[in-house]
C-alpha cells in the first residue's frame, strides 16, 4: 500500500487531502488533530518548528511503512502589514510558520525518497510568494512563502535524473469558513474549494501529468 504524509490535518486543505488519499487507498500519516476512523490513517501532534521532533516523526513513519511515496505539506500561517509595520520579529514568525515547518519535514522526506529512487513532495505556495508585487501589505508572509519556490528549485536540481519531484501548488483564494467570514462581500464562486485542490494534488501525483515544478491554480 502506498504511503502519504500530510502535515496540517487540522486545516481545511489538510483535511481534504487526507480524505482524498484515503479514498484512493493510500495510507496517510499526518500531523494535527483530525480524527478519522480508518486503519490506514494515523495522526500525531508534532511541533514542526522543532527540527529534531519533525525528523523523529519522519523516521517513525519510515519504520512503520518502509517507504514514503508522497508528502503534502500544508502547515502555514498568514499575516498582514506593510514594510513600515513589519519588524524582523514578524518576519521570523512567518518564516517559522511557512518555511521551517515545511523544510523540517521536506528535508528528511527528500532524503528518504532519494534512497527509494522515487516520490513526490507538494509544497503549498502562494501568489504573494510567487511574485513580490503581489506581497504589498503582506510583507512577512510573501517573503516567507517565496522561500518555498527556491526550496523546490534546489530539490529538483539535486534530484535531477531520478523519479523524485518537488512541486509547489499555488492556489487562489481557498473557499473556507474562515475566509468567507473575513471577506463576506467577495464572490465565492471564484474561489477554489479544498476538495478541488486536493484532487489536483492527487491527480498530479498519480499520473505525473506535468513536469512543471509550479502549478498555479
Amino acid at each position: 500500500m502506498r504511503t502519504a504524509i500530510v502535515t496540517g490535518t487540522s486545516g481545511n486543505l489538510g483535511q481534504a487531502v487526507v480524505k482524498k488519499f484515503l479514498a484512493e487507498d493510500v495510507a496517510v500519516e499526518g500531523t494535527g488533530s483530525l480524527q478519522i476512523d480508518s486503519p490506514h490513517y494515523h495522526s500525531v501532534a508534532v511541533n514542526l518548528i522543532d527540527e529534531i521532533a519533525a525528523g523523529e516523526w519522519i523516521q517513525s513513519v519510515i519504520s512503520r511503512h518502509a517507504t514514503i511515496d508522497v508528502a503534502v505539506l500544508t502547515v502555514g500561517g498568514f499575516a498582514m502589514d506593510d514594510i513600515a509595520h513589519t519588524n524582523s520579529s514578524a518576519i521570523a514568525k512567518q518564516y517559522q510558520l511557512n518555511f521551517e515547518t515545511a523544510y523540517n519535514v521536506a528535508r528528511p522526506v527528500f532524503d528518504q525518497m532519494l534512497k527509494q529512487g522515487s516520490g513526490r513532495i507538494f509544497l503549498v505556495g502562494s501568489k504573494a510568494g510567487l511574485d513580490m508585487r503581489n506581497s504589498k501589505g503582506m510583507v512577512a508572509y510573501g517573503l516567507s512563502k517565496s522561500l518555498l519556490f527556491r526550496l523546490s528549485e534546489l530539490m529538483n536540481d539535486e534530484a535531477a535524473g531520478t523519479e523524485v519531484k518537488t512541486v509547489v501548488i499555488v492556489p487562489s483564494t481557498i473557499d473556507t469558513p474562515q475566509n468567507r467570514a473575513a471577506m463576506p462581500g467577495a464572490d465565492f464562486s471564484k474561489w477554489q474549494t479544498p476538495e478541488f485542490i486536493a484532487d489536483i494534488i492527487y491527480n498530479n501525483y498519480i499520473t505525473a501529468a506535468t513536469a512543471e515544478s509550479t502549478i498555479i491554480l
